[in-house]
């Protein structure tokens, strides 16, 4: 259930115009978490990345839970993008800033997903909600 709500979190900081349509007085809390976003991004680029990796570690699953580990996929690929996306300039700052071929790759993958910030947000809050449904689920079967 964690998974989801920060998942929803992490859709939400990617895509607040979204809340900010419903709630107009939500821009106070995004004006004060703005200095904390890219940490966050760092933190959800890590943990997106472990998930991949655990992902394929536990790839036997796939064949006793298809969904559960599908859903695990996404949520992971999802974090990690949006993770990066929204920590770029930290990551680059102490991961990338001392190798230029990796700061040019980092830019390149930026490029590539900038443009899908939007609808990876939407995705994290629609695989947000489905992971707290299906772990309510999963606790009620």
């Amino acid at each position: 259930m964690i998974y989801g709500i920060t998942l929803i979190i992490l859709g939400l900081l990617a895509v607040p115009s979204l809340l900010l349509e419903k709630k107009p007085n939500a821009q106070e809390w995004f004006d004060k978490i703005a200095p904390y976003q890219g940490w966050i991004g760092v933190v959800f680029a890590i943990w997106g990345l472990w998930g991949i990796i655990s992902c394929f570690l536990n790839i036997g699953w796939i064949g006793h839970w298809p969904i559960y580990w599908i859903t695990w996929l996404l949520v992971s690929v999802v974090e990690f993008a949006l993770g990066f996306i929204l920590g770029y300039g930290l990551i680059t700052k102490y991961a990338l800033s001392k190798n230029e071929q990796a700061a040019e790759k980092g830019e390149q993958l930026l490029a590539k997903l900038r443009p899908w910030q939007g609808k990876l947000g939407i995705v994290a809050i629609v695989l947000g909600v489905w992971q707290i449904i299906s772990s309510i689920l999963w606790k009620v079967a």
